[in-house]
């Protein structure tokens, strides 16, 4: 089968893209680092098997699992790619997490190999993990590979096989293994012609590999026979150095690095005329800030709104919407997102309700947790099931999506809700505030109360009280400010979503209002 046959199907499977990609084009770069380490198809296909060959020598079956908790290299990218070919799941696991955490996932996804580097085995130690660990950054990992030119068993990977279980951050609990298949993986791949990753496509990733935020880009460049440039962490300067360099053509950053690349004074010095795509997702993308990179940076913007869980997605496409940049967009193609109220009862345009979406790319379940995945399953009229995002929006008449809050994340004030995002759109008004977060705390007098933390752009000062009096001056009396708190930037997790129960607990420690 010619690669385009594969690339079209219904159904596909990444080691046998590579496979073919290795063939095609063996000398062109695959994976390259910030530090100038690359390697080639060829090679990077060779690496693959020897992973492979390796996890079925230590008897690692079709099916199960192997957990890696390492930043971005090059080995990691080939551990991945040959977990895959050997139809072994793949368990990602931030280094961020604590100690506990990481060896809870460890042990929740069975993995029977734990592969990590120097940063990990040192923050281990508290919480030692009992299954058997290889160092990705010394030369162990070598020393595990199978020997050069070996070659796996084949195995028959079907669409319902898990390709990875990303876990939830744990903000708001015990983390949920969210499991993904090789048929909602491909989802991703199938649709990477449509948006230019070809072999002329160059992506500078400076998110994790761990995020689902990364994979959604690195699988299809990959697939479609480009080359991926890999950060280990994000600097928005280096970037910016990279994406030169490299005649960067499609990118995938969070709103927060978006926020930190517009604000160098040196930004529109690097020539990013070679700009094809930016893609964003992850955390809510303030307009003003996607009219100022639509303004200053060459290329199409587009934004996603979805879920790792998978389920409805929508899509702006902010180039040709230049008047729906507060909202995140419409429905992607074959992809059915309704709103439903409390009762659970669907409810039309123009009214606020949870989002639920349903598509060709679902999660198969949170693992082991089929509590968890009833609680985010919606089951609609027709008997069919889609999956409930915790967020609130509301369509316009032309089918756009403004999203609203997380529903857990509503502040119910003497009985009225209040959308802390209304609030923090006032709050990034002022002249000194770079970013905003409202939560609700306990009220005596109301139940909850809204109060805000902010960060103020470099160089500006201001009285937390004068930002009150601004807010407060601009909305209802029932959404009214309690108080207001200036950070020195707010807490975030490694995709760039604001963490508010760090700032509900911070305000429970010292309480003011």
């Amino acid at each position: 089968m010619t690669i385009a046959a594969m690339m079209s199907a219904d159904y596909g499977v990444m080691g046998d893209i590579l496979r073919e990609r290795a063939k095609a084009g063996p000398n062109h770069p695959a994976v390259i680092m910030e530090t100038g380490e690359s390697v080639t198809y060829a090679e990077f296909d060779a690496l693959a098997n020897r992973v492979a060959a390796a996890l079925q020598r230590d008897g690692i079956e079709l099916g199960e699992a192997i957990a890696v908790c390492a930043l971005s290299s090059i080995p990691y990218a080939a551990l991945f790619l040959g977990a895959l070919r050997a139809g072994v799941a793949v368990a990602p696991i931030a280094p961020s997490s604590t100690p506990e955490a990481i060896a809870g996932m460890v042990a929740d996804c069975g993995a029977k190999l734990f592969f990590l580097d120097a940063g990990v085995e040192e923050a281990q130690k508290p919480a030692p993990i009992a299954v058997r660990q290889v160092r990705l950054d010394t030369d162990a990992f070598d020393a595990w590979l199978a020997p050069l030119n070996a070659r796996p068993r084949p195995v028959e990977i079907g669409p319902d096989h898990p390709f990875n279980i990303i876990y939830s951050s744990g903000t708001t609990g015990t983390p949920k293994g969210i499991v993904q298949s090789h048929g909602m993986r491909w989802r991703h791949v199938f649709r990477g012609d449509a948006v230019g990753y070809g072999p002329d496509a160059v992506t500078v990733l400076s998110t994790p590999l761990y995020s689902n935020t990364t994979l959604v880009c690195f699988f299809p460049t990959l697939a479609g026979g480009g080359t991926v440039v890999l950060m280990k962490k994000f600097d928005a300067g280096r970037y910016l150095e990279l994406a030169q360099a490299h005649r960067m053509t499609h990118t995938m950053l969070v709103p927060v690095q978006y926020r930190r690349l517009m604000e160098r004074p040196d930004f529109d010095r690097y020539d990013l005329s070679s700009t094809h795509l930016k893609f964003c997702t992850s955390a809510p993308f303030a307009a003003e800030l996607k009219a100022d990179v639509l303004r200053r940076w060459p290329g199409g913007l587009v934004e996603y709104f979805g879920m790792t869980e998978g389920g409805g997605t929508c899509i702006l496409i902010a180039h040709e919407h230049p008047d729906k940049l507060h909202t995140v967009g419409q429905p992607a193609p074959g992809h059915d997102i309704r709103l439903i109220d409390e009762d659970g009862v669907q409810v039309g345009p123009g009214v606020v309700g949870e989002i639920v979406g349903r598509s060709a790319g679902m999660m198969n379940g949170y693992h082991g947790r089929p509590d968890k995945t009833a609680e985010a399953t919606w089951t609609s009229p027709e008997g069919w099931r889609f999956i409930r995002t915790g967020d609130v929006g509301r369509f316009d008449e032309d089918g756009f999506l403004t999203l609203m809050d997380r529903k857990k994340d509503m502040i119910i004030s003497g009985g009225f809700n209040i959308y802390p995002s209304d609030l923090e759109a006032v709050l990034i008004q002022h002249p000194a505030v770079v970013e905003a977060a409202v939560v609700g705390v306990p009220s005596d007098a109301w139940g909850e109360t809204p109060v805000a933390f902010v960060a103020l752009k470099g160089g500006q000062a201001a009285d937390p009280g004068e930002i009150k009096a601004f807010v407060n001056g601009q909305v209802g009396k029932t959404q009214r400010l309690a108080d207001v708190r200036v950070v020195d930037s707010l807490p975030r997790s490694h995709i760039g979503k604001v963490l508010k129960r760090e700032l509900r607990d911070s305000w429970q420690k010292s309480p003011s209002a």
